[in-house]
Order: C-alpha cells, then sequence, then structure tokens
C-alpha cells in the first residue's frame, strides 16, 4: 500500500542564503503554468479518484507563495486525487507573514489540518543574515492567525549552529521558540549545501562557524530544554509532545511507500526509488507532455532495502525492532549484521535493549558513522537466501 503523498511546490518569494531545495524565485505565470503541469503529473500517476493514503505533504520551496486562486486550484486537485476527508494528517510548510485570513481560511476547507512553519531562528538580525523575509513579530501574527482558524496543530522549524551565533543566543531564541508551546519542533544543525550562498562564502572564508564544542553543547541544551518542557524526542532533529509526531515523516523512517509530485519530488514505489526533474521549464515541458517527469530511477532490490531500514530506522530515539525486522523481511536480523552491531554497542554508539537497537547518545552526533556500519555486500546476502 502506499501510505502517503508529497507535493513539491517550488516557488519563494526570496531564496534563503542556506537552502538547497528545488526552488525559483515567485512568478504569477510561471507558477500558474506549474500547477497545470503538476496536475497533468497527479492525473497520470495516480489513478482514479478519493485514494486512501495516511498522509498527504505539501512542501516547498514555500507553498504559501502561491496566490489564492492558485492554491484552490491545488487543493482542489489534491481533493479529488486523495480521500482528504479520511486522512490521518495534511500538512503544508509556510512561512511567517505568509497568512491572511482568507489563506488560512481556504487551508481549512480543503483540509489542510497541519501547519510546518519555517521561523529557523528568533532573532531579527540572524533572520536577516539568512536571507530570510519574516521578522520575530511576523512569528507571533501568524501563529495568532492559524489559531483563529483552528489550526493548532502547528510545527516550527529551528536551525542552530548559525553564522555567529552564541551558545546564550541559541538559548534565547529556543527558548522563545519553546514558549509557543506548539505540539512539533523540528531543529536541525546549519548544513553548509553546495550551490547556496553560504557554500560561496564558506569557500572564501567569509562564513564564520560556531566552534564544534559550541555546536555539541546547543544540540544538548535543545535536547534538556526540550524535555523539561515535555516535548519529546522521537527522532534525530525533531521532538514532539506525545500523540504529535508528525504521521508523513515516520512514513519515510519506516521506509514505506509514498508518492512523490513535483518538479524535484522524490518518491519511493514498490521496487524503485525515483527522482524527478530539477529544472522548472524541463519539468513543466515534460510533465504536460506524459505526466512522467522522471529524472532518474534506482531500483530499490533486498539489499538496497535491509540497508535503508536500518539507516532510517535508527533515526527514530525507539529504534530497529528486531521482531518487526523479522516478521518483514523473513530473517533474523542478527543474522546480517550481529557483528557490526557488537561492534557499535563495543564503542558506545549503539544500544542493545531486548529486541530494540538503538542510537546512543553519543551515536545520535555520529549518526552517519554508525550508518555506514549497516551497507551490505552481495556476498552478505546469500547467507540468508
Amino acid at each position: 500500500m502506499i501510505n502517503a503523498a508529497y507535493i513539491h511546490i517550488p516557488f519563494c518569494q526570496q531564496i534563503c542564503h542556506y537552502c538547497d531545495f528545488t526552488k525559483f524565485f515567485y512568478n504569477e505565470q510561471l507558477a500558474t503554468d506549474y500547477i497545470e503541469a503538476l496536475t497533468n503529473e497527479i492525473n497520470v500517476n495516480v489513478s482514479g479518484e478519493h485514494n486512501k493514503v495516511k498522509t498527504i505533504y505539501i512542501g516547498g520551496g514555500t507553498p504559501t507563495a502561491l496566490n489564492i486562486e492558485q492554491l484552490r486550484s491545488l487543493l482542489t486537485v489534491i481533493n479529488r486525487k486523495f480521500d482528504v476527508a479520511n486522512c490521518e494528517e495534511f500538512t503544508i510548510e509556510a512561512n511567517p507573514g505568509d497568512f491572511d485570513k482568507e489563506k488560512a481560511k481556504l487551508l481549512k476547507d480543503f483540509g489542510v489540518n497541519r501547519i510546518s512553519l519555517g521561523v529557523q531562528v528568533l532573532d531579527d538580525q540572524m533572520l536577516e543574515a539568512l536571507g530570510r523575509l519574516h521578522k520575530v513579530s511576523d512569528v507571533y501574527q501568524t501563529i495568532d492567525q492559524l489559531h483563529q482558524q483552528n489550526l493548532s496543530n502547528i510545527s516550527l522549524d529551528l536551525i542552530y549552529a548559525l553564522p555567529n551565533q552564541t551558545v546564550e543566543q541559541f538559548k534565547t531564541s529556543l527558548d522563545e521558540a519553546v514558549s509557543f508551546q506548539l505540539p512539533h519542533y523540528s531543529t536541525y544543525a546549519l548544513q553548509i549545501e553546495p550551490k547556496t550562498v553560504f557554500y560561496q562564502r564558506h569557500k572564501k572564508g567569509k562564513l564564520p562557524r560556531p566552534p564544534e564544542e559550541d555546536e555539541v553543547e546547543m544540540y544538548h541544551i535543545l535536547k534538556d530544554t526540550m524535555t523539561k518542557n515535555g516535548i519529546l524526542q522521537y527522532e534525530i532533529s525533531n521532538f514532539a509532545k506525545p500523540g504529535s509526531e508528525s504521521k508523513h515523516n515516520l512514513t519515510y523512517w519506516n521506509n514505506e511507500y509514498y508518492y512523490g509530485l513535483g518538479a524535484g519530488a522524490s518518491g519511493y514505489l514498490p521496487g524503485k526509488r525515483f527522482i524527478n526533474l530539477r529544472p522548472l521549464p524541463a519539468y513543466t515541458k515534460q510533465a504536460m507532455a506524459d505526466g512522467k517527469p522522471v529524472l532518474h530511477v534506482d531500483k530499490i532490490g533486498l539489499k538496497e532495502q535491509l540497508e535503508e531500514e536500518m539507516f532510517l530506522g535508527l533515526r527514530k530515539m525507539e529504534g530497529v525492532n528486531k521482531i518487526h525486522f523479522e516478521k518483514k523481511y523473513g530473517f533474523s536480523l542478527n543474522a546480517l549484521y550481529k557483528r557490526s552491531i557488537a561492534g557499535l554497542v563495543q564503542e558506545g554508539l549503539l544500544a542493545e535493549n531486548g529486541q530494540i537497537i538503538q542510537l546512543t547518545d553519543q551515536g545520535k552526533l555520529l549518526a552517519n558513522d554508525v550508518f555506514e556500519k549497516f551497507l551490505l555486500e552481495d556476498s552478505d546476502l546469500v547467507q540468508v537466501d
């Protein structure tokens, strides 16, 4: 069963200095053409109407950069192709300051029940340095507007280890973020990605980053502050009040199937992962021509499934369950990974608790090093055939 649908809207009013997602400056005609092409892709790839999915996620870019009519067109096709009324979670990404009463009401009327707000930091100077358009006051105003429409399931995005950010500045921003007492927070250390403004500055030695020990201290402050406020870590970068975990993102971490629709979107269907064309003209042309704007397809065999099960599952604080693994694949986790698990436990990066293996606190900081230990050779599978 395909459990989820991800739909990408690549338009932004401003291109942030750190962002490497597929995005383009908003232009009304380009956006109208894009929605038409996206509608054709959805119609071609999602057969029938009112398909049952657990979650829908409209990401970006900034989906709420669309004007009201474009947003209505998008939501109309989603409501026709998917069973929105029985969808457990329907999220849209947004920036503070993007909303007016009419836009918030439109989302509510079309079944959107969760908002992911790209706040990033609660400091006007740092927001400007990131290339963000909003101010801290916009965050308060937007949250108030959403609450007025009974859209209270709000997730707030934060980035830390920003250029010139001190531990004390991070703590102040975090305390203010937590004071909203929202049900969900996503938090990320700044990554310097190629083809971004920050990458160019970093190459020239003009991007002063906090020292590594400060970044580690910020992470510990983050975890402690969230825990004290009843907001529990359930994945490396995500915290939620119990029951408010992102159901859509759990689709990814549980290694389940999902549609990926739109420019640069990735999808996972039985036997394959694929990524769509990123450049807007190429995507729009191909999506209009045949509804198949695919750039690349990776075949996913047993080896890839097993590796992804471990990489993704270990991101969750609940870790990987050996019983669930054996039910899913027909052989035991230990048959493949006993030596890797033992070595990582000895290094203090992994904990083994009965039927569960999970990252330790140190393992969370060195997660990519841990994941490398679960790469397989084809010969490893001979023993479980």
